[in-house]
């Protein structure tokens, strides 16, 4: 499979080589031993290429959505091997596909003398181990799991013949970066708590996933200040505030019992995020407690109106810029960048219908909103 039919995979293997080439020697300079080496430009091609063409087909009228991951069976945990290998096409992944349609579950990929081949399925995938996963028709992310934190971490993202490679030095480059962007790039160093940025993530994730739309209003818990910008009374204020996600962060056991908490913690995410998908706002402070959904958002008494934000999106080729709030989005972007230009200490994260996600954070050396786009770190 050295001639790929999908352009976009040839263009963009040697980017992605380059960067697991950067990544693991970096590890390595750390001190790790057990890591894999560096995929090969061709195996990476032919992963994309194979999962690309699987994604256009059909199994019952239903997109395969498959992970493809670039890992030998002795490396990957408690496995499924197949008797006989599948051979990495097209059509075969179309049809294993409804197996392995889950969360969590990817396709084993590797290569004998001849050609790549599936030798079945694994959810426990290796720090740095390439992974192509299949969202939905000509839609593709390649990741890889990050360490410390375990989390994955995008690559690039495909979609036809569009190709956005995640350029990591935007968490470096743009001014007053929040954590919760430094997170999503695969930081190892963050300040502050990673608990609290690394929940975000799932929570932003979480939003995404719902496909409705909302905005999250992130707050200080040691003030009401926020309440000079939203509309009272509350329709549905949250009274005692709502505890139960950051209930689950603070039960995490040191050992035993850690898959079963994963889970509480996991549903804990659905619920809040869920309640982005009413009309409005919902707010929650910095200790993960719901204050209110469905808020209405209004300009702080003497504050005057955001006229323009500063914008970026950490991919390659993209230039800061600055516009008004209403060419980001709708009402939701304009109320999320009032709201953050009056309340500075705040957060708002705001996905849209359509997939795209927006994180709103003041900037005290550019004294202006800016405007972060990141659903191409979140797919």
């Amino acid at each position: 499979m050295t001639d790929s039919a999908y352009p976009a995979a040839r263009q963009v293997a040697p980017k992605v080589q380059a960067h697991f080439a950067r990544h693991i020697g970096l590890a390595r300079e750390r001190g790790r031993e057990d890591l894999p080496e560096a995929p090969t430009a061709i195996a990476i091609e032919s992963l994309i290429d194979a999962a690309f063409w699987a994604s256009l087909r059909r199994e019952e009228g239903v997109t395969p959505t498959i992970s493809l991951a670039y890992v030998p069976p002795d490396r990957a945990g408690h496995a499924l091997r197949f008797a006989a290998p599948i051979p990495l096409r097209p059509a075969p992944l179309a049809k294993v596909a409804p197996a392995v349609e889950r969360p969590g579950i990817h396709l084993g990929v590797w290569r004998d003398d001849y050609d790549f081949h599936v030798w079945g399925t694994t959810q426990d995938v290796p720090s740095f181990c390439l992974v192509v996963e299949v969202i939905a028709s000509g839609l593709l992310v390649i990741k890889h799991r990050s360490e410390p934190f375990g989390k994955f971490v995008n690559v690039a993202v495909l979609e036809g013949d569009q190709v956005r490679v995640v350029d990591e030095a935007g968490g470096v480059a743009v001014p007053d970066c929040p954590q919760l962007v430094k997170s999503l790039l695969g930081f190892g160093e963050l300040r502050g708590s990673t608990e609290y940025v690394n929940v975000l993530v799932e929570v932003a994730a979480s939003m995404r996933a719902h496909g409705r739309g909302g905005a999250l209003l992130v707050v200080p818990a040691d003030t009401a200040q926020w309440r000079e910008s939203v509309a009272t009374p509350m329709l549905y204020a949250v009274d005692p505030p709502f505890t139960s996600l950051g209930d689950v962060l603070k039960s995490r056991p040191d050992e035993g019992g850690l898959h079963e908490w994963q889970e509480d913690l996991r549903r804990a995410v659905d619920a809040v995020a869920g309640l982005t998908a009413v009309d409005g706002a919902t707010l929650i402070n910095d200790r993960f407690e719901v204050l209110a959904l469905g808020a209405k958002i209004t300009r702080r008494r003497g504050s005057p109106p955001v006229e323009q934000v500063s914008h970026t999106e950490p991919v390659e080729g993209n230039v800061r810029a600055f516009a008004a709030p209403t060419q980001l989005g709708g009402t939701r972007h304009l109320s999320a960048a009032q709201f953050v230009h009056d309340q500075r200490d705040a957060s708002a994260l705001v996905a849209s219908q359509d997939g795209r996600f927006t994180i709103f954070k003041w900037s005290p050396r550019e004294q202006i909103v800016h405007a972060h786009r990141v659903d191409a770190l979140l797919l």
